[in-house]
This record gives structure tokens, sequence and C-alpha cells, in this order.
């Protein structure tokens, strides 16, 4: 049994929200866990007996069968196509990966977005927080909506756990913080968080990393079990992330993107219904390459953008101007580089 709670999000507005984890101080907290109540399909009923005065033929041994796999908790209804996004920090889906994302709500598809770290920054959990609910307000404005998000805590058939939360009668929505440390653009993390960083997961440097919010701890194994897990659970049509390791426009970039991209290539990429639709977006290198975005569709970006970043205030900017004059950010924001995995330029 799962514990889902609610959030009271109003752009511009108060915010109530009460999780399990205790992780969410933003505000009083009014609503009790309520329990989720799910029911099994009822049972086959027995074959009848025949009637047969005959006895029926002995039937040969039956030959061992495998057992269908459980289903993951992950598993999301969608009334249409999926897309799963999966970044390594919050923001990096609105800068990255829009306009696509919002393309892909506005069109009616469901968005599955996945924050593996925390990007806590080394700072205090407040600071991740802060961040998280920028994200929420950042998905209210691609959606068109604000209202009620439910919370629910879900550990993976993988193991990996991470924290789901959507908007109330909006089921095309959810996005998931795994909280995973940050690991600095430095790649040796921070003294908080023990220089824990993915980098080091993957290179076999440490053998686990283990949550800001105390989580479970996840090895290299499990991580990529799990993305593998999400992407059979929800059926993508498409995949967004970062540019991995090894492609020709990875260098210059965040290490903590050039891991992520590389998990879900070696994940994700595996599958051969998932892997077509897989995009990699490059990520800082992207300065340097030629504008793409300009009109409504820059000013929709930055807006969605300025939104979050009012709840970052290492990167808040006051209004579209102010947001395009940021060092980095402003470029970063006029572009957008989707690559197919032939467009990589793997080394």
């Amino acid at each position: 049994m799962v514990a889902v709670l609610a959030i009271v999000l109003l752009v511009g507005g108060s915010i109530v929200f009460s999780s399990a984890l205790g992780l969410w101080p933003l505000g009083a907290a009014t609503s009790d866990a309520a329990p989720v109540i799910t029911t099994s399909p009822s049972a086959s009923p027995l074959p009848r007996q025949s009637p047969k005065a005959t006895p029926a033929p002995t039937p040969a041994p039956a030959s061992p069968s495998t057992p269908a796999p459980p289903v993951s908790p992950a598993a999301q209804d969608c009334d249409g196509e999926t897309v799963l996004t999966i970044w390594a920090h919050p923001d990096d889906d609105l800068i990255f990966g829009n306009p696509t994302i919002s393309e892909a709500l506005a069109e009616g598809q469901c968005v599955r977005t996945v924050f593996l770290t925390a990007g806590d920054a080394g700072k205090d959990v407040a600071y991740t927080h802060a961040r998280e609910l920028g994200i929420l307000k950042a998905y209210n404005q691609m959606r068109g909506a604000t209202g009620l998000w439910d919370s629910t805590v879900v550990t993976l058939n993988a193991g990996m756990r991470f924290e789901r939360l959507s908007p109330q009668g909006d089921p095309r929505v959810s996005v998931m913080f795994v909280r995973l440390p940050d690991g600095n653009i430095t790649d040796d993390g921070f003294p908080s968080t023990a220089h824990a960083t993915l980098s080091k997961l993957l290179e076999g440097g440490i053998s686990a990393l283990v949550p800001i919010d105390g989580g479970p701890a996840v090895d290299r194994t499990q991580l990529s079990a799990s993305l593998s897990e999400l992407a059979t659970a929800l059926h993508p049509v498409r995949t967004l992330t970062h540019v991995p390791r090894g492609s020709a426009y990875a260098p210059g970039d965040h290490p903590d993107h050039s891991a992520v991209g590389a998990l879900v290539r070696d994940s994700i990429g595996r599958d051969a219904a998932a892997a077509p639709g897989i995009r990699y977006f490059v990520g800082y290198p992207s300065k340097d390459l030629p504008r793409t975005l300009d009109g409504a569709v820059l000013d929709a970006k930055v807006e969605t953008y300025r939104i979050y970043a009012q709840q970052d205030d290492v990167v808040r900017c006051a209004d579209r101007d102010t947001c395009l004059k940021t060092r980095n950010f402003g470029e970063w924001l006029r572009r957008s580089y989707p690559l197919s995995e032939a467009d990589l330029r793997m080394s």
C-alpha cells in the first residue's frame, strides 16, 4: 500500500503540502495521508466438470512455463501516446527539452518526467524543495491549469524509490523525483553528500548512491534496471534525455548530464520498442551552435522557465529580457538540439 497526499499548488498563491517523506515544509500541512485501496481482478470461475460418463483422456504433463514478470508500480494509464523524459536536474527539461515537452502536452500526449538527482548543489534540502516547487509551477504553466497535486511514494521492482507527483484531474502529467546527490560541475560532488556522484557510480568508484531524502541506496545495476522498468511500464513513443558520454556533443557539458544520457542509452537504448524514439538533447555546448528558437515559441519557453526560476534563487530572473540576458542560460534558452542515435557521433 502506498500513500497519496494532496498538494495545493496555485501559481502566485499559497502552498499547502503534506508528505509521507516529510520533505516539503512549504506551508501549513492540513491534509492527512489517505490510503490507496487497490483491487485485484476477480478470480476466473472454475471450469465445469464434464457430465459425460466416458472418462476423458489423460492429458500430457504440462511443460514448465516462464512466469509473467510482475506488474511495475511505475505503470500509468494514458489515453494516447506517452513521452518519457529523464533528466539530471530539475530545470534541464525546461532549458534543453523545451519546446518539445510543451508541444507534447499541447498535442494531448502524456508526459512522464523523471529527475535523477536532487539538483541540491550541496545546499540544504530547502533548496531542493524550492527547485521542485518551481518545476510543478512550470508544468502548471505548460498544461494550462492550476490546482491540487497528488504525491505517491513509489518503489520499483528493481529497487529504486521516488516520489511521483500528479495533478488531480489531469492524468497526462506526472513528475518523479529520485533525489540522488548532485555531482557538481567539477564532477567531484559536495562535502554534504560525501562527494558521491553519478559518474563515480558509473566508473565503479563507489558501489551505490544514497538519495538525499534518506531513501534506499541504489547501485549501478539497479539504476539501469529501474530505467528499463520505467520504459517497459510506460511504453513511451519518445524518450527525451541528455547527450551521453562518448558523444562528440558531450565535452563541456555538465558531467551529471552525460552520466544520465549514458544510463538511458545503455538501458532504454537496448529496448527494441523504445530505442528508436530516444532523443538526446545537447546541453551546455548548445550555446556554441546556431540559435534555433525565436518568436512565440521562444517567448513561451522563456515564460515557463521564468516561472520555475522564481523558486530558484541561484538563477532567478524577473522577466523575459532579464532571463535572456542571464549568462549562458539566455543562450541555452534560445536553442534546442534533439539528436537521434545516428546523430550522436559516438567515439
